[in-house]
C-alpha cells in the first residue's frame, strides 16, 4: 500500500507540473488544448501555488483557463506578442498594441458577430479622438499599411479564440478592401479574459490626479495591488517580485536588483529556488553575477539558442564573437563588417535572401534584439552611444582551448568561492 500511494503521490506532482509548465508557456489556454484537462484536474491546486508564490491569478472557466500573468518589469520591450511563424512572422510595435486595445473596447460594446470592415470603420473613428489625434495616431481604410495592422492585431484575436472566422478571407481584405470583407463570432468570454490589470484602465483617468503621469506611471498604476505595511507583507511582495523574474525572465543579474530583493534573495535563496524547480522542473544556475532557472527540454523559452536555421547560426556566431569583445562592447557597424564576413563564408548554407546586398543591417538588428530577449547583451540606445555590450549570461558562448584545473590554483579558493562560480567559467 505504502508503495502504491507513492506512485499516485509521484503521478500526481508529475501531472501538476506539466499543467503548470503548460500555464507559464501559454497564459490563456482553451478547452480545445491536450492541456486542459490537465489544467482543470488540478486548478485548486494550481491557484493556491500561484497566488501563494508569484501572486498571480488563476481563472478557471468551463471553456478555458487564464492564468493572469504581471511581468516584473512592465518596461521590457523584449518579448512583443507576434503572429505567423518563420518569414511570415509579425511582431507588435506600439501602434499595433494601440490598435488592439481600440480593438478590444470596440468588441466589448458590439455584437457577437462583426465583420472586418466594420471593425475598422471603428478604429478611424477611435482615432478621431483629440486625446489620440494629438498624439500623432493615424487610421484609414483607404491605406494598405493600415489594413495590414488590422489583419495582423485581427490575427492575434483569432489565435487567442476571441475572433471565429465564419467566412471570407483576410487576404482578400488586404488586396480589396471592404469588397473582400470578413465575419467573425465574438466569444465575449475569452474577451473579458485577456486584460491582465490590477485596476480598470478607465480608472487611471486622462484628466484629474492621473493626467500628468508618464507611461511609466500609468502602467505602474494598473498593476499595483495593496501591499500591507507589515514585515510578512513586505517580505511576500518580494518573494513575488523575484519568482515572477525567475519563472519569465532568461537571467536575473544581481546588478538589477534592488536593495530590498538582493537582501531578501541572499537570505532565502535556497528555500525559493527549492520550491520553485519542484513545482516546475526547471534547473536552478547560481552564478555569482546572478541566477537563472533552466529548462532543459526548452519549453519554456520565447527565443531558442542555440537553433536551426539562418537566424539560429547567425546568433550563435554573434554570441561567440560578442563574448570576446570585452566590457567596452562594439558598434552596430562592427556587427554588420561581422555579417558581411559571415555572408562570403556561409553563403552556400544560409538561406538565398540572407545573403542579398542590404540584408546585414536587418540582420544585425533581428541578431541583437534576439540576444537582448535572451538577457546575453545590452543594446544601448542611439542617445546612449549605441553601442552593444554584453553581459555576464555571454561568456558560457566563448570559446577557449581546453584545459585541466590546477589544484594548486584551486587551493587559494574558500569551499564558499567555488560554489557560485562565474558565467564566464
Amino acid at each position: 500500500m505504502d508503495e502504491l500511494s507513492d506512485a499516485l503521490t509521484r503521478q500526481r506532482q508529475e501531472e501538476q507540473r506539466r499543467a503548470l509548465r503548460a500555464l507559464l508557456a501559454r497564459p490563456l489556454i482553451r478547452s480545445d488544448d491536450a492541456a486542459f484537462p490537465l489544467i482543470r484536474r488540478h486548478a485548486a491546486t494550481l491557484r493556491d501555488w500561484l497566488a501563494r508564490e508569484a501572486g498571480w491569478h488563476l481563472q478557471n472557466e468551463r471553456d478555458f483557463v487564464r492564468l493572469h500573468k504581471r511581468p516584473a518589469d512592465l518596461g521590457d520591450p523584449t518579448r512583443p506578442a507576434a503572429v505567423g511563424r518563420g518569414t511570415q512572422r509579425k511582431t507588435f510595435n506600439r501602434r499595433r498594441y494601440v490598435l488592439f486595445c481600440l480593438l478590444l473596447a470596440d468588441l466589448e460594446r458590439g455584437d457577437a458577430q462583426i465583420t472586418l470592415g466594420r471593425l475598422g470603420e471603428g478604429l478611424g473613428q477611435a482615432v478621431s479622438d483629440p486625446a489620440l489625434a494629438e498624439r500623432g495616431l493615424t487610421f484609414s481604410l483607404d491605406h494598405q499599411e493600415a489594413r495590414r495592422d488590422l489583419v495582423v492585431v485581427v490575427r492575434l484575436l483569432m489565435e487567442l479564440g476571441v475572433l471565429v472566422r465564419v467566412a471570407g478571407d483576410e487576404e482578400q481584405f488586404l488586396r480589396r478592401g471592404l469588397e473582400g470583407d470578413v465575419l467573425y463570432d465574438v466569444d465575449r468570454r475569452l474577451l473579458a479574459a485577456l486584460l491582465v490589470t490590477a485596476r480598470g484602465p478607465s480608472l487611471v483617468a486622462l484628466n484629474g490626479a492621473d493626467a500628468d503621469l508618464d507611461l511609466d506611471a500609468r502602467l505602474r498604476a494598473l498593476s499595483e495591488t495593496f501591499v500591507p505595511d507589515t514585515p510578512d507583507g513586505r517580505n511576500r511582495e518580494l518573494r513575488h517580485r523575484l519568482a515572477r523574474r525567475l519563472l519569465d525572465d532568461p537571467v536575473v543579474y544581481r546588478e538589477d536588483l534592488d536593495e530590498e530583493e538582493a537582501a531578501y534573495l541572499a537570505n532565502q535563496r535556497g528555500p525559493l529556488l527549492r520550491r520553485l524547480q519542484q513545482a516546475t522542473g526547471l534547473v536552478a544556475e547560481v552564478r555569482a553575477e546572478g541566477l537563472a532557472l533552466v529548462d532543459p527540454d526548452g519549453e519554456l523559452t520565447d527565443e531558442k539558442l542555440p537553433a536551426e536555421g539562418t537566424e539560429g547560426h547567425l546568433a550563435l556566431l554573434m554570441a561567440e564573437r560578442l563574448a570576446d569583445a570585452g566590457p567596452e562592447g562594439v558598434g552596430l557597424g562592427q556587427v554588420e563588417a561581422w555579417i558581411h564576413e559571415w555572408q562570403r563564408t556561409f553563403r552556400r548554407y544560409w538561406r538565398k535572401s540572407a545573403c542579398e546586398p542590404g540584408a546585414a543591417h536587418g540582420l544585425a538588428r533581428q541578431t541583437l534584439a534576439r540576444l537582448v530577449a535572451l538577457g546575453l547583451v545590452r543594446h544601448q540606445a542611439e542617445r546612449e552611444g549605441g553601442r552593444v555590450l554584453p553581459l555576464a549570461a555571454l561568456g558560457r558562448f566563448r570559446v577557449r582551448a581546453p584545459a585541466l584545473p590546477d589544484a594548486a590554483d584551486n587551493a587559494q579558493y574558500a569551499p564558499s568561492d567555488l560554489a557560485e562560480s562565474s558565467f564566464n567559467e
